[in-house]
């Protein structure tokens, strides 16, 4: 099993809607609790103020019946009945605020607003240590001689508040976490569906134009896709279908013509005999006709192994034996152009192939290689193992090599690079390798040798 790098750059889409769905969900989480903080301390304020207006109204009550010496012994008796920890706060004082009675030394120096309402500190005395507090209570007016101050501490409330802060804090650091994850998770899924679209596409890429997206039958925006992308590579494949056939057509019609005119010309060529300028236009018309018969034959081999029609010449063999008889067949060529041959091979490497086939294929590499080649060049033709994958064969020479950017025009038909359309050929020998390779199950891949060109046929460890 292999595993991918993983791409953790701000240019990844992938991990950019990671971590946008990561930063929504935790701004998510962060107003749902906002919401609830405000939720909860509102309705503990609320509460609060609903006791504090209870209490003034009992109070109110009790000096509309008993007077101020009724009022203040309920006061006495609210305070003598507190328990440790009772927020209650009670405090009566003269119309110049001097305190009569209460749980308070002093009235607050605060202004009130208009309902009465005020807040302050209030000083928390417990276990010789003094905490500040706030505390909020109301006061009231009595016949314009007495003020009466209800209230209640929030040493609670700031507990609560605490409590929410710090949960606050451990949740978002716990919920930061998941979302992270959870954004890896979307994110590893929609990187599941994008490498199988870009997996499909480099298969096609590389000539196997049969190959299709498999759609997950979810009826997503992925399954759209993908029947879009199929719909699509059909129908480029009908329109690559129709150009080779016709191309096949039009070299099967005319292969025959050349033929009957190649021979026309030999007839000729024994009429004109002793006339040098006749036997000169003759060849030069011969020659023509035989690269025309090459190019018509060539073009007719590619339809036959693009349509798989060569696989009944499929055996088991050695690839090896192939590279020893090329090796065998080109050392002599090179070395005879003034160039160094390389050839290093392993001992064996068994495939199930069509031994000619695949003897053309690397004949035209090597064509290619001597072609482009200056002297005192180096050519290379060697296999090695690549790994637990199989085997790979590398050919390679020190000619002016191929631009990148021209690696996947150069297996088209016909297609020949500005800088080698003074040389013979026709454009179809890499057409050709190309057919044979994805027939065979391999593939080829094109390098820079620096300088020169290099070309890899990967052998998969299949057979």
């Amino acid at each position: 099993m292999s595993f991918k790098k993983l791409d953790l750059s701000w240019r990844s889409s992938t991990f950019r809607i990671g971590v946008v769905y990561a930063v929504v969900f935790s701004l998510s989480v962060l107003i749902l609790f906002s919401f609830f903080y405000w939720l909860t301390i509102g309705y503990l304020k609320q509460q609060a103020k609903d006791t504090v207006t209870a209490e003034i109204a009992i109070l109110n009550e009790r000096y509309q019946k008993d007077g101020f010496v009724g009022l203040r012994l309920q006061l006495a008796e609210n305070i003598s009945n507190q328990t440790p920890g009772d927020p209650s706060i009670y405090l009566l004082a003269d119309d110049s605020y001097r305190t009569l009675i209460g749980n308070l030394d002093r009235w607050p120096n605060l202004a009130f607003d208009n309902d009465g309402w005020m807040d302050f500190q209030l000083d928390d005395r417990e276990d010789d240590t003094v905490d500040l507090f706030r505390a909020m209570a109301k006061s009231v007016h009595i016949d314009n001689q007495f003020w009466l101050m209800v209230g209640q501490s929030m040493k609670d409330l700031r507990r609560v508040h605490d409590q929410l802060i710090r949960a606050l804090f451990s949740g978002l650091f716990l919920l930061g976490g998941l979302a992270l994850v959870g954004g890896f998770i979307m994110r590893g899924m929609i990187t599941r569906r994008l490498d199988g679209i870009n997996t499909t596409s480099r298969k096609i890429m590389q000539g196997n134009i049969q190959e299709r997206i498999e759609s997950h039958g979810t009826k997503d925006e992925f399954d759209q896709l993908a029947i879009n992308l199929n719909d699509m590579l059909d129908e480029i494949e009908l329109g690559m279908n129709n150009v080779r056939r016709v191309s096949d057509n039009i070299a099967h019609d005319l292969k025959t013509p050349l033929a009957r005119i190649k021979n026309r010309l030999e007839e000729l060529r024994i009429q004109v005999s002793g006339n040098e300028d006749s036997e000169v236009m003759v060849n030069q018309i011969a020659a023509q006709a035989d690269q025309l018969l090459q190019t018509f034959n060539a073009l007719l081999r590619i339809g036959r192994v693009e349509a798989n029609q060569q696989k009944k010449g499929f055996e088991e063999i050695n690839l090896v034996e192939i590279l020893d008889d090329v090796q065998e067949l080109y050392e002599p060529v090179v070395e005879s152009s003034e160039m160094n041959f390389v050839f290093e091979t392993v001992d064996k490497i068994p495939y199930f192939a069509d031994r000619d086939l695949l003897f053309q294929a690397i004949i035209n590499l090597l064509d290619n290689a001597v072609k482009f080649t200056p002297k005192g060049g180096t050519i290379t033709l060697k296999s090695i193992k690549n790994g637990r994958k199989g085997h790979k064969l590398i050919i390679s020479d020190t000619g002016p090599g191929i631009p990148q950017h021209e690696h996947h025009n150069i297996i088209k038909r016909f297609y020949r690079l500005d800088s080698s359309r003074t040389t013979p050929g026709s454009g179809l020998g890499l057409a050709l390798v190309s057919a044979i390779i994805q027939l065979h199950d391999m593939t080829l891949n094109f390098g820079d040798n620096k300088p020169g060109f290099v070309i890899e046929i990967l052998i998969p460890k299949k057979y």
